[in-house]
């Protein structure tokens, strides 16, 4: 305003700007100006409109017509406006029209009244029936109104679901609200029964609850007497165990009163343990071992690969939230770089600043509380939209559903400011510090009436920006309110909104069938697994996570199926840490029972695969996995030869000679009598010794009898 007034006059008498004036188009609609809350004010633009026309001989243009909504609904927005109009309540609004010619509909979903929950009204009110104690262990705490906002989200979600089996795509349906906190409890609503949807202007990463899994893991290796954080991430797929396996621990622990031995501590201790726990012990140490030695983002990427965290994660997801939960586990790594930029981070200022939801940190160690850690945008166009109406102003739907539209009006302020700001004017005429709008100063009781009736019609801007975001089908939800709650949106709506029944057959709320998949496709980076020294100089390397996709179409023959059974045992093998273990080695019947699946094995030929297994870590080339032998191992070792990719089933370098040795997983006898697989391994050698020309590189097989038959 202070840059135009310095024109004002330079306007021609016939409406032209002169030679001195400038040219200027301002564009704006006051009816969509709902970010007072940010200190927006519309009346700066309609200050400065009417500069343009006196001050400039500018000319006032004004649309009233739409490409956007069908015919009904802005029948619905011209009636609802008009009536707060007649009302007093609103100002300048005219009529609008519409270019489509579609009818399209408006309707209301049932309300949710208060009797409702009638059963949980007499548990949790003192009116009600006497109070039944609740177990806290066993019975989750009912809080009222979040309860109604449940049923409020669930049957929005039930008509959702009738929408998607009549065919529309998810992508046309928008949810809006006026807070987050009601999305998130629709989103879980809509997992339920199966469909995919997303908040777009939900950034917090930390809120997610895979990333939480993982940050709970990192804080119980960096504390180890966190238990809390340990049972999270062993209830979690990371180490998926069940309730019985916690309570063993339990009881462990309390087994002996003279001292709390921590559960990292018990799991440590693997005879005392059962099958499904007594594997989890050296994974954890191995990867505190990481975590202690190494910069957070390298530690974590270590545990990546070698727990399969995103094959794991992934295969536990639903199909409709697969893509978002290996989002926000890789936007974690990429925050392990954001703090003091990965440089001096260390495991504990890194944890501390994702359970604060903080990414940024000042001095080492310390986190700094300006920035938050955001989760990564994604634009999935098979996901219905939740957005709050402030994250939808710009954007529009065919079908647009409004919730919690007969809310309460907020709360008088406290300790707030007040200013009387005109928009013409340069200067506000009053600023007030106003302990309580409930009670205001005689002197302020105009200023604040004022700043009522810019409240109440932003509200009713808000009104008009969710209303206009349909193309097609608008409805409405809401809650009864504990009390009288004034005029709101509902009440405005209801009379010219028909209600809509829903039917219930097929959607009771309970959680469908998940797509059968047998193939989940994680991308990754070529990189190294299970290393525990220095890569091999001038070699690439690379490998696999969780092979859930076979790299070739499932052998047809049993034999084949149990070799390849038998290799992915070995490569699911720990490292060995103890010389005693080495040549006892028992596979987890987890283990065996997911490569079974894998490999469609019967019991009996997963046995075989076993078997084998054991008689290669037992047998002649036991020392290769004996830590007081080898200062270098690694599993699964992709190498890049002459355009072509080999892959090593295990290399090793021995301490006492430095000789490394490439050996081969067969489950044939002899191996050596057949000339493809002597060429092969003899290949597997020649690309190692070309990056250790100066070392000696041998080669051998590992035949599923134990023995170990070198290759010259």
């Amino acid at each position: 305003m202070a840059w135009l007034s310095g024109y004002a006059g330079a306007g021609s008498s016939t409406g032209s700007a002169s030679d001195g004036a400038p040219s200027v188009f301002i564009v704006g609609d006051p009816k969509q100006s709902i970010y007072r809350f940010r200190r927006a004010e519309p009346q700066v633009f309609l200050a400065a409109q009417a500069f343009v026309v006196d001050g400039l001989a500018g000319d006032l243009l004004s649309c009233d017509h739409t490409r956007r909504n069908a015919t009904q609904v802005i029948a619905t927005v011209n009636a609802v406006m008009q009536s707060a109009q007649t009302s007093g309540d609103y100002q300048d609004f005219r009529d609008h029209s519409t270019q489509m010619k579609d009818a399209g509909s408006v309707q209301r979903l049932p309300k949710i009244c208060r009797d409702a929950l009638t059963q949980v009204t007499n548990q949790v009110t003192s009116g009600g029936a006497a109070p039944v104690w609740r177990d806290s262990l066993t019975t989750p705490r009912v809080i009222f109104e979040e309860k109604l906002i449940t049923l409020e989200c669930r049957q929005a979600a039930k008509f959702i679901a009738q929408q998607l089996q009549d065919g529309r795509n998810p992508k046309e349906i928008m949810v809006l609200a006026r807070k987050r906190a009601r999305l998130s409890v629709m989103q879980e609503e809509l997992q339920t029964l199966g469909i995919a949807s997303q908040q777009p202007d939900q950034s917090e990463l930390a809120d997610a609850p895979e990333v939480q899994d993982v940050i709970a893991l990192l804080d119980a290796l960096v504390s180890p007497t966190h238990d809390l954080s340990l049972a999270r991430a062993l209830k979690s797929p990371l180490f998926n165990v069940d309730d019985a396996a916690l309570v063993e621990l339990a009881l462990l622990q309390r087994a002996d009163p003279s001292r709390r031995t921590s559960w990292y501590e018990l799991l440590q201790n693997s005879e005392q343990l059962s099958d499904e726990l007594r594997w989890i012990g050296p994974v954890l140490s191995r990867w505190k071992g990481w975590l202690d030695s190494w910069p957070p983002h390298d530690a974590l990427d270590a545990i990546f690969h070698d727990g399969d965290v995103l094959a794991r994660f992934s295969s536990a997801a639903p199909p409709t939230l697969r893509p978002s939960v290996l989002a926000n586990l890789r936007a974690l790594l990429s925050a392990a770089l954001d703090i003091n930029a990965a440089r001096y981070a260390t495991p504990y200022a890194f944890v501390r600043a994702m359970k604060s939801g903080r990414s940024k940190s000042g001095e080492p160690g310390m986190v700094d509380a300006t920035q938050t850690v955001k989760a990564p945008v994604r634009n999935d166009e098979n996901a219905v939209k939740l957005l709050t109406i402030h994250g939808a102003k710009g954007l529009e739907a065919e079908l647009v559903l409004i919730l919690d539209t007969d809310a309460l009006p907020t709360k008088a302020a406290t300790m707030s400011v007040l200013v009387d700001w005109p928009g013409e004017s340069e200067t506000p005429t009053s600023f007030v510090f106003l302990a309580s709008e409930s009670r205001p100063a005689p002197s302020l009781v105009d200023a604040l009436k004022v700043e009522m009736a810019a409240r109440k019609r932003e509200e009713l801007n808000a009104l008009y920006v969710a209303m206009t975001r349909a193309k097609q089908q608008l409805l409405i939800s809401s809650v009864e309110p504990y009390r009288e709650s004034g005029v709101t949106w509902w009440q405005r709506l209801q009379g010219l909104m028909p209600p809509i029944l829903l039917s219930t057959e097929g959607l009771n709320g309970s959680k469908p069938d998940e797509a059968k998949s047998a193939n989940i496709e994680i991308l990754v980076l070529p990189v190294l697994k299970n290393v525990t020294n220095a890569p091999i100089a001038g070699v690439k390397y690379a490998s696999s996570a969780i092979n859930i996709i076979a790299d070739e179409a499932l052998p047809e023959s049993a034999e084949s199926r149990i070799g390849q059974a038998m290799h992915r045992l070995l490569q699911w093998l720990p490292v060995q840490t103890d010389a005693k273990t080495v040549g006892d080695q028992r596979f987890e019947p987890a283990t065996v029972k997911a490569v079974a699946q894998e490999f469609a094995l019967s019991p009996a030929q997963a046995d075989q695969a076993v078997a084998m297994a054991q008689r290669i870590v037992a047998g002649e080339g036991a020392w290769s996995w004996h830590p007081e032998l080898i200062d270098w191992q690694g599993n699964e070792v992709e190498l890049f030869s002459g355009g072509q990719l080999l892959r090593l089933d295990r290399l090793v370098r021995r301490l006492d000679t430095g000789h490394w040795w490439v050996l081969d997983y067969k489950s044939t006898n002899q191996p050596q009598h057949q000339p493809e697989l002597v060429a092969q391994l003899q290949a597997y050698r020649v690309a190692v010794q070309a990056s250790q020309a100066d070392v000696v590189v041998k080669a051998a097989f590992l035949t599923g009898s134990g023995q170990l038959v070198e290759i010259e």
